[in-house]
């Protein structure tokens, strides 16, 4: 089995200060790859700026005979993401690879969240991604290669209490990963989601001691260096992982079932009458595209 490396590729890993995404920028640099270090370097609330994250970052992959450089925008704003590029076309010439990581938590019960925590999580996660996204996205067209990987949550997929900013922002990359996949497909361009659980400061307080030691980021990054690399060649998939366990969530479709002749009117007790096949999700299955959802129409449409 040969080995998967990055040699002549470009990284960008953003909130790579620490965790999850100092784990991904080692293990990018450690096979080859030069690495663009990018962290606001702020509170897990996202208060406050600092180099040195990065900055150590960037010292301890030289001290390993790698290549990196230090960035220090925040990703919430398209001047951030821009320059965040841009560091790595100055600095090596193109951008091959990126890895959305930057995030922040302020957890409120809905009733008690502020607009405020609303839009700054919404800010660094969800708009964050785009704001990187989309110029990398322009340098990786006109090179015919890329690779993203964006980071989701479990609780974002499935739910939680008290998240509703995060879980929000999180299912927003999800519908982002389903654009930059469909733009992105005939550049080679491959772009894919992780919903990671792992040890990290957004996590050290919300799970119990025991369980937070053993959900260590180097079972994650075995996934999202795959994901980065020429071998895949899969795309537009959301992958759980922790702890060395790795498995694919999917947003599927059933056929459910056709009432009326599409012209005639249909009345919420018929409804009621066939909810068990409505909502039943025996057939299920996955769409690549929101035009297949036509297919289920034929008998209306035919």
């Amino acid at each position: 089995m040969s080995d998967i490396n990055y040699n002549g590729r470009v990284a960008i890993v953003t909130g790579a200060g620490a965790g999850l995404g100092k784990t991904y920028a080692l293990g990018l640099a450690a096979r080859g790859a030069k690495v663009i270090v990018n962290d606001l370097g702020g509170a897990r609330d996202g208060a406050g700026s600092s180099s040195s994250a990065a900055d150590l970052v960037v010292k301890e992959i030289k001290a390993a005979g790698g290549e990196a450089t230090a960035n220090y925008d925040s990703v919430a704003t398209k001047e951030g993401g821009e320059n965040i590029v841009k560091t790595a076309v100055d600095a090596y010439g193109k951008v091959d690879i990126l890895i959305n990581n930057a995030g922040i938590l302020r957890d409120k019960s809905i009733m008690k969240m502020t607009e405020a925590e609303w839009d700054l999580v919404i800010a660094v996660h969800l708009k964050g991604t785009f704001c990187v996204s989309q110029p990398a996205f322009a340098v990786m067209k006109a090179n015919g290669y890329g690779r993203m990987v964006n980071t989701t949550s479990g609780a974002g997929l499935y739910g939680n209490f008290g998240q509703a900013n995060y879980i929000a922002a999180k299912m927003g990359i999800v519908g982002l990963m389903h654009s930059v996949h469909t733009e992105g497909a005939k550049y080679n361009i491959k772009c894919n989601t992780i919903a990671p659980i792992a040890a990290s400061r957004l996590t050290e307080d919300v799970m119990p001691k025991e369980i937070f030691e053993k959900l260590k980021p180097e079972f994650v990054a075995p996934l999202v260096m795959y994901l980065s690399s020429e071998d895949n060649q899969d795309s537009d998939m959301i992958f759980n992982c922790a702890a060395g366990w790795y498995s694919r969530t999917a947003i599927m479709i059933a056929s459910g079932t056709c009432i009326g002749d599409g012209k005639r009117e249909v009345k919420p007790e018929e409804i009621r009458a066939e909810w068990t096949k409505i909502s039943s999700l025996d057939d299920a299955k996955v769409i690549s595209n929101v035009n297949d959802t036509f297919g289920y129409l034929t008998p209306f449409l035919s």
